[in-house]
């Protein structure tokens, strides 16, 4: 069983009022009286270098953590002692919610680069949610986004062709970082080609050719991790090729 490492000494508190993330995260639609309970709740912030762990499955669950700033991916060892990657996490998103059904986390929660995370004790989540509804029903609108996002991927993997799934990827990655302020059309890799095989079911080959593919195609200009797409309207017709 592994332990959680330490709060660092620089942990400080954290205002959800103030955050830059609050539209993306559970402050959403909240009162100022309703955010005001949650700073209280919200207290400590954790980082996670670059390759750290910040739980891992069997760990028991106690926490939520939005992530600040930064960039996780969760994954799962598969019999043959190969890592599954079962989704990427930015910005405004939330980890730990595989651990509420058993107490224990499902997944390994990995930082892609150095980040920081909010810490949401999860037991007195469950309390100020019974004190006011408004935070319970964004709460169950983020556990119903990630169920959405989990049927996208079965589509993903059940139904499309190579070419599909990394176009999806791609547009929906653009899209999540969009939403953060970010461009719509540029957008730095955090994960290696690897790894976006792993979470598409695609071999590295595979995602190696795509991407070479879309660049000659004028989709996409690929510079190693720096991805500046083109034609985006390109792109979604490539994934409408698989719902036509």
């Amino acid at each position: 069983m592994t332990t959680l490492p330490p709060i660092r000494p620089e942990t400080f508190r954290v205002a959800c009022s103030s955050c830059n993330l609050r539209e993306l995260c559970l402050p959403v639609g909240l009162s100022r009286d309703d955010v005001e309970q949650l700073d209280g709740m919200v207290a400590t912030r954790r980082t996670v270098a670059r390759g750290d762990t910040l739980f891992r499955s069997g760990d028991s669950f106690q926490s939520l953590y939005a992530v600040r700033t930064g960039f996780f991916k969760t994954c799962v060892t598969a019999e043959d002692g190969r890592d599954q990657v079962t989704g990427f996490q930015m910005a405004g998103e939330l980890l730990g919610l595989d651990g509420i059904s058993t107490d224990r986390h499902s997944v390994d929660a990995v930082a892609l680069e150095d980040s920081q995370v909010c810490v949401i004790p999860y037991d007195q989540l469950e309390s100020l949610s019974r004190e006011f509804t408004t935070l319970q029903h964004q709460f169950h609108k983020i556990m119903s986004r990630e169920i959405v996002r989990d049927h996208g991927v079965m589509l993903l993997l059940g139904s499309m062709r190579a070419e599909e799934r990394l176009a999806a990827f791609l547009l929906n990655l653009t899209q999540r970082l969009q939403a953060r302020g970010f461009s719509g059309s540029s957008l730095i890799l955090r994960m290696t080609r690897e790894e976006i095989g792993s979470y598409l079911g695609l071999k590295l080959e595979t995602v190696s050719r795509t991407f070479s593919k879309f660049q000659d195609e004028g989709l996409l200009e690929v510079k190693q991790r720096q991805i500046h797409i083109l034609q985006p309207a390109g792109l979604q017709k490539v994934v409408n090729g698989a719902t036509a």
